[in-house]
């Protein structure tokens, strides 16, 4: 099959990889119908992450099962399914809390961008839609294994309300997608922070009422007019810089709360920053696997169309213009087609 390897920083290759075998007879293979670069990708690509060996990329995926293992119930060959980047079992105390992301036997998937993908607990990662979508709601349900779903955690996590003003740091795929989310859950007004006029145009169409353009400290001053001096009642956070995080919990009023998805990266706060703040934060790898039927059936039922961040479509044989265009932000966001 053809896989996705990067070597060291800039160089992604799409190259001939085994296909990938049951090893348990919980998993299940599928044959992947799309899949993509997520912004958590460019990371090792700029060399912000270290790559310290060559290795599999890509945790987005929807498919068709291909063969499933002597112990998989509820999924079976033929059918459609989407899946989260983190498995999980459906069954621990972590997942029966809704944090599918900390299951206890799951892991974080690392090599979806290809054709093939071996996926571990079948049965608790997998969501099957009723027959085979239509080809026009691929880009969506797509959306929905990742960036859809951590966009909803974002607003989850930060207690979106209905009539609550929300400020949704990060213009990237994840954050365009928590505009999406903060409509959905009744947000008045939603303000969506972005420099970049493609992506305030999508921020508008997904249900943003305010762009804000400032950073930093204009950014926060910016907020604050908006808001009567009081700040955001939720704050969704999309990036994971130091800038990025302190910029939202500056931005939400006393008591209101800051919902945490970015990636961090050398993300440092101090104590005195946190309890002077009067915020509460709530965050991490999203728990997908929980909002997947719901957001499946928001996809299947048109009442939301996050597959509108794909505004490049490659095959997966070019996937390193996939990752060029989106670290120069010629795209948001790269679908892949195998």
């Amino acid at each position: 099959m053809r896989g996705t390897i990067i070597y060291a920083p800039g160089d992604i290759r799409s190259e001939e990889l085994p296909d990938p075998t049951l090893t348990a007879g919980t998993d299940a293979i599928i044959r992947t119908v799309a899949t993509c670069v997520c912004g958590s990708d460019l990371w090792p690509y700029r060399g912000i992450e270290p790559v310290e060996a060559p290795q599999s990329m890509g945790h987005e995926y929807v498919g068709i099962v291909e063969e499933v293992g002597n112990q998989v119930t509820s999924i079976t060959p033929g059918q459609f399914v989407v899946g989260s980047f983190a498995t999980s079992d459906n069954t621990c105390p972590n997942c029966r809390n809704g944090y599918h992301s900390a299951c206890v036997d799951g892991e974080f998937l690392t090599t979806c961008q290809a054709e093939y993908i071996r996926i571990p607990h079948a049965d608790g990662t997998l969501v099957a839609t009723d027959g085979h979508p239509d080809p026009s709601q691929i880009p969506s349900l797509l959306a929905v294994s990742d960036v859809m779903g951590t966009g909803w955690y974002a607003a989850i996590a930060a207690e979106v309300r209905a009539g609550s003003t929300v400020v949704v740091v990060g213009d990237g795929a994840v954050g365009l997608c928590g505009v999406i989310a903060a409509r959905e859950l009744g947000a008045e007004r939603i303000i969506a922070m972005s420099r970049h006029t493609d992506r305030q145009k999508l921020a508008t169409t997904f249900g943003a009422t305010d762009i804000v353009t400032e950073r930093g400290d204009d950014g926060v001053a910016r907020i604050h007019d908006i808001t009567n001096g009081i700040g955001a009642d939720s704050v969704l956070e999309c990036v994971g810089t130091r800038e990025s995080v302190t910029q939202a919990l500056r931005a939400a009023r006393p008591g209101g709360n800051v919902g945490l998805v970015g990636i961090p990266q050398a993300v440092q706060l101090s104590g005195e920053e946190l309890v002077s703040s009067h915020t509460g934060l709530r965050g991490g790898p999203a728990p997908v696997r929980r909002f997947l039927p719901d957001l499946i059936d928001r996809v299947l039922h048109e009442r939301i169309d996050p597959g509108q961040v794909f505004d490049l479509t490659v095959p997966l044989a070019d996937v390193s213009e996939g990752y060029r265009a989106m670290d120069e932000r010629r795209a948001i966001k790269t679908l892949l087609q195998p």
